[in-house]
């Protein structure tokens, strides 16, 4: 579970495994689990975390979306 960014409690991370999947990122901190969609930034799904974490994980993620794209296309196209 390559670890690309962290932020405050916030972990970004992808599984190494799942390369045949659209771009895009999981975040988890404490309980709180969500799924983004990077290409648009867009929330898959998630659990345990409220609609203002959420909101700030969204803006946090298209935040960072060009180093985490660029992490996942290094990982995933070598």
């Amino acid at each position: 579970m390559p670890t690309v960014l962290r932020i405050g409690p916030f972990r970004f991370f992808f599984f190494s495994n799942e390369g045949n999947e659209p771009p895009h990122i999981h975040v988890e901190s404490g309980e709180g689990y969500a799924k983004f969609w990077l290409e648009p930034v867009e929330l898959a799904n998630s659990t345990n975390f409220s609609a203002p974490e959420l909101n700030k994980l969204r803006k946090l993620t298209e935040e960072h979306k060009e180093l985490i794209l660029k992490n996942w296309h290094e990982y995933f196209n070598g």
